[in-house]
């Protein structure tokens, strides 16, 4: 073995080398669950939830460039917008927002694509990108766990869920916000591959002790960092708390720099990954992404009567002053946004605290429907129509007992890839403990999920372990977790009922009601 091979296999480790199941395993499994996501997607005819908001914002993005506000004369405008009448807006006044402009771009996307009248224009591109996600997140953990078998059970994980499904077919931001960040994750992570090669190969090719000057080579444009920059740009122009993302994978990305630094023999490697690696890889994420996230506003820009767009020639003196008139009024709003998302506290009935989103304590009602009999295809006396992101427990609960398991081997193990799952926690889930005052809600997990699925996934791939001397022992655990499997799999089809809004007795929805906090 060569040097170069020698340094290649210390920093990169095992690797499959069946790339065609690597690809169709998850493939088929994201297939299965985009079937799942479209059909029929258009029910229920009606905005749900924070569709209100959002639905309607995009299809005002398309055709206006930016969110304008809902005619004053109209009282209830959702009613003519589910009725197939989407022309419900005011041509010369701007709406005030609370998130940025890429998440209501995406959903306007579907409605160019297949109408802003129904269902299907409103859910499409939110469909498809949950959709992705579950070939992204199979992808990720094949690359994390070195295994296509695990890829596969990760996918299927994501798949099936519950939570994850209701949010891919409901028009609002959060998958979107899921999908950005688990593809700058992705990104990073093929990343932290390809520059591991570039090092192995620039460390092999010197002479045992030869070494220059500082700490180590430059490892080259790193494409993929590029990438991730990108996607954290779009993940935080859909929701600020993208922001957390940013932080979370830069962190990370210049720690395994230093920790491939420092397996390759580089004296220096701290000082290597500080100097060398951690001011472009800023260059590459924070400034791509601020860079990405302020061209998402071009059509505020574009537009006159945008919310707040004339702020600063109205408020001479106030302000950045050395900011040009549009990034002054930009800066205002922005001003306005961070106060209203981080005091908002009205009370709702189903607000939730994060302490309680790992368990599913209190998921969130999207939609509730009672038709009597002989309406919607009732034929008792009373059913009950209704859409419930309850998570599915096999996960969630699992999940709570997987992450503690991450933990250790993160802090004690030196594991890096339990490190990489707690910096998607870290990104997703730890900053709304700082907001518990603020009105959250359960649904708002999606964002961190697919880290809780690489998280099971990681403590499935630890207790089956590599095939070992006693056949016995591996092939039970095999079928152990084809059981656990399996469950996941029968409760999904269990709650699809309320998951879809499909018609059935209020006593059978009363059954899937397991704990009172549910109702």
């Amino acid at each position: 073995m060569t040097r170069t091979e020698e340094l290649r296999h210390r920093l990169l480790g095992y690797r499959p080398t069946d790339v065609l199941w690597g690809w169709l395993g998850p493939g088929l499994i994201a297939l299965v669950g985009g079937v799942l996501r479209f059909w029929r997607l258009d029910r229920p005819q009606a905005l749900v939830f924070d569709e209100t908001y959002y639905v309607k914002q995009g299809y005002s993005m398309i055709r206006y460039g930016v969110e304008m506000r809902t005619l004053r004369s109209l009282q209830k405008p959702d009613v003519p917008f589910a009725q197939g009448n989407p022309d419900v807006f005011s041509s010369t006044e701007g709406d005030y927002v609370v998130h940025p402009p890429v998440g209501k771009w995406v959903i306007g996307a579907g409605e160019w694509l297949l109408g802003a009248d129904n269902g299907w224009g409103w859910r499409f591109s939110v469909a498809l990108l949950g959709t992705l996600s579950i070939l992204v997140v199979g992808r990720v953990a094949r690359r994390m766990f070195g295994s296509t078998a695990l890829g596969c059970v990760a996918a299927f994980l994501l798949a099936f869920e519950g939570l994850h499904f209701v949010m891919s077919r409901t028009g609002i931001l959060d998958v979107i916000v899921m999908f950005f960040a688990l593809c700058a994750f992705g990104a990073l992570l093929v990343d932290r591959d390809r520059s591991r090669e570039v090092l192995a190969t620039k460390v092999g090719a010197l002479a045992r002790g030869e070494w220059p000057r500082g700490g180590g080579p430059w490892l080259g444009w790193r494409p993929w960092r590029w990438v991730a920059g990108v996607s954290l740009g779009l993940c935080t122009g859909t929701k600020i708390s993208g922001l957390f993302f940013l932080a979370a994978f830069g962190l990370m990305t210049v720690w395994w720099d230093m920790g491939a630094r420092r397996a390759a023999g580089v004296r220096h490697w701290a000082r290597g990954a500080l100097l060398v690696d951690a001011p472009f890889a800023a260059v590459q994420t924070v400034v791509t992404a601020a860079a990405v996230y302020l061209v998402s506003w071009t059509g505020w820009f574009a537009t006159s009567v945008g919310y707040n767009r004339q702020w600063a020639e109205t408020n001479p003196g106030q302000g950045v002053q050395w900011l040009p008139p549009a990034l002054r009024s930009l800066v205002d709003y922005h001003r306005q946004q961070f106060g209203f998302n981080t005091t908002l506290s009205s009370p709702h009935p189903y607000q939730s605290n994060p302490w309680s989103w790992l368990v599913q304590t209190r998921p969130t009602s999207f939609y509730y429907e009672s038709p009597t009999r002989g309406v919607d295809g009732c034929t008792v006396d009373q059913c009950s129509q209704a859409i419930n992101p309850i998570g599915t427990i096999s996960l969630w609960w699992l999940g709570i007992l997987a992450l503690l398991v991450v933990l250790w081997w993160w802090l004690v193990r030196r594991d890096w890839r339990a490190g990489a799952i707690a910096a998607g926690m870290v990104g997703g889930y730890l900053p709304w403990f700082l907001f518990q005052d603020r009105t959250i809600f359960t649904f708002y997990a999606v964002a961190f999920e697919p880290y809780v699925v690489l998280a099971v996934t990681f403590l499935i791939g630890l207790w089956v372990g590599r095939r070992s001397p006693d056949p016995v022992r591996w092939r039970t655990r095999v079928l152990v977790v084809g059981g656990y499997l399996a469950l996941t799999l029968a409760l999904f089809a269990f709650f699809h009922p309320v998951y879809v809004a499909d018609t059935i007795p209020y006593e059978h929805w009363h059954w899937r009601m397991w704990f009172p906090s549910w109702i």
